[in-house]
């Protein structure tokens, strides 16, 4: 239901507030930052700490806070439990409806943090089809990653590569000659095999997707 009324909420949204079908071209940023010492670094330096996207490391901060408190605290436990086995942690006093709802909100607002770091980086505004399978690419980076928030960043490291290549691919020595429409489609394959291979291998939790009814 969140995935077919986003959508066209955020396009009406749009309209109601620009009265057209995109936002005008965005030219703030989040801002670029030297990471002290670390960019001194010869040739490794230069290009992973120097005038690096300031987002990019706020992730990382926040990949490894979400697993922290996902695996290393009470409420993280709850989370999970809700997620596992929503039944037993009704029996043992959780609010499993409060729960999930926090998980959907704070998912929901971090998908939120994503698409605004699309639109202002890569984009330059946000129109209809501005996430167009970026977030299926996310939930593949999910499964991929086994449902942890480390290995989901580093899956999406891995599928940001991908689709990097097909922005900046025609510039690399030896892709020059491939043809821009097969880098263009070379994030989605690899999403798709990605998925055939590891979907069996990566257990998703038991109850998710699964409507909790207190009665039963």
């Amino acid at each position: 239901m969140l995935n077919l009324l986003a959508p066209p909420l955020g396009i009406f949204l749009i309209k109601a507030i620009y009265e057209k079908g995109q936002t005008p071209n965005i030219t703030a940023n989040f801002g670029y930052t030297n990471i002290p010492r670390l960019a001194d670094i010869p040739v490794i330096g230069k290009i992973f700490f120097t005038n690096t996207s300031a987002p990019a490391w706020l992730a990382i901060i926040i990949t490894v806070l979400l697993w922290w408190i996902l695996y290393k605290t009470r409420i993280g436990l709850r989370l999970r439990s809700t997620g596992e086995n929503p039944q037993a942690a009704d029996t043992l006093g959780v609010n499993v409806y409060k729960m999930r709802y926090i998980g959907v909100l704070i998912s929901g607002f971090m998908a939120g943090l994503g698409g605004a770091v699309f639109a202002q980086s890569i984009s330059g505004n946000f129109s209809i089809s501005t996430i167009v399978g970026q977030g299926f690419m996310a939930l593949a980076a999910v499964i991929f990653g086994k449902w942890n928030p480390i290995g989901a960043m580093l899956s999406s490291l891995f599928f940001g590569f991908a689709q990097s290549l097909s922005i900046i691919g025609n510039q690399l020595p030896g892709f020059e000659k491939i043809p821009t429409v097969y880098m263009q489609i070379t994030p989605y394959v690899i999403t798709i095999v990605v998925l055939v291979i590891f979907l069996g291998k990566s257990v998703a939790p038991a109850a998710a997707g699964i409507n909790y009814i207190k009665s039963k």
